[in-house]
């Protein structure tokens, strides 16, 4: 006799687990470690020396590797825990739904020009601080998120309107809590996520 009430099978480690996004959470915090225990990650100068972004040093010793490496250091644990508990939510809800190297492009490309949009900020205002974080990229991950979200008009399995919002709310904190990146660079940040994910997502067809 046929039995219909078969166990639905569990689902597989992977279903669960980004690879691209837990990289990077590592990565970011294996350099942490090595920028705190070998000085400070507080100390504005060490931070400077480990590749922090800092305007004068880019544009006129033309240091442009600090608009990257700015992306992977943080001030202090706090300011670490902070981005990654949000990096860890929305990069892993993200990445399973455009793939690895999708999210790699939105993450890297968001920080990186959003970087570049704070650096213009920061010429126009006057203001250089020694700054650092990675929230420009978070901020994209997030605009990336919304635009598939809208693009399935809100029905996505296992992501429910509340943990968007959370979402949205935690990117949020993790804009107010990177030092010395400007608002600019997380609204930049945001609306390059989303066109990122206008170009390089497509909904699955039924």
């Amino acid at each position: 006799m046929e039995n219909k009430n078969l166990p639905k099978p569990e689902k597989d480690i992977s279903d669960y687990f980004s690879p691209v996004n837990t990289a990077i959470i590592i990565l970011n915090v294996l350099i942490f470690l090595y920028v705190d225990l070998t000085h400070s990650s507080l100390n504005s100068e060490w931070m400077l020396q480990c590749g922090a972004m800092y305007v004068p040093n880019i544009l006129e010793k033309h240091e442009y590797y600090r608009i990257i490496t700015s992306m992977f250091l943080h001030f202090g644990i706090w300011h670490l825990a902070g981005n990654m508990l949000v990096l860890w939510f929305i990069g892993g809800t993200l990445e399973p739904l455009i793939g690895k190297i999708k999210y790699f492009i939105v993450y890297l490309l968001s920080g990186i020009l959003a970087g570049i949009i704070s650096i213009s900020y920061n010429v126009v205002t006057g203001d250089f601080p020694i700054s650092a974080g990675a929230s420009g990229a978070i901020f994209g991950v997030t605009g990336a998120l919304l635009f598939v979200v809208l693009i399935h008009k809100g029905h996505i399995e296992g992501l429910t309107k509340k943990q968007m919002f959370l979402f949205v709310f935690l990117s949020l904190f993790s804009g107010v809590s990177d030092q010395g990146i400007d608002n600019m660079a997380h609204f930049g940040g945001f609306f390059i996520g989303l066109l990122l994910a206008a170009l390089l997502y497509r909904k699955p067809k039924k």
